[in-house]
């Protein structure tokens, strides 16, 4: 099988339908993509049951893959496993934007409670 049959291949399109199922579930669950509601989720418990289940087919199907696929596979799960170590550097940046975001929509909703910077004083000749 060469690299450009890798996906018109049926049993290699679905092995990677399956690769990639696992793949969203766990950036889903560490918070990198939005659900299927559109909501952010921080699950990083079902994050790594989807890797280790990636890990799990990998090992389980060495020496049955083409390289190719046996490349892609592993890239996959090296991906994820670093994104998983930053997921939650990642968790507190997004957490600290909502904030700033909740104070800037404040500002507008309620601008006499809002923060303000002062830009010229009584005392400063214009």
């Amino acid at each position: 099988m060469s690299e450009d049959d890798l996906f018109t291949n049926e049993g290699s399109a679905r092995f990677f339908t399956v690769i990639h199922m696992f793949q969203r579930s766990a950036l889903v669950n560490m918070g990198y993509i939005a659900d299927h509601e559109g909501l952010a989720r921080w699950n990083p418990s079902e994050a790594k049951e989807s890797i280790d289940i990636l890990t799990t087919l990998q090992d389980k199907t060495a020496g049955n893959l083409h390289s190719t696929e046996e490349q892609m596979l592993r890239g996959v799960i090296s991906e994820l496993q670093m994104q998983f170590v930053r997921a939650p550097e990642v968790k507190r940046q997004q957490e600290e934007a909502e904030k700033e975001s909740e104070i800037i929509k404040e500002a507008f909703s309620n601008p006499r409670d809002g923060p303000a910077e002062v830009m010229a004083s009584d005392n400063e000749e214009e």
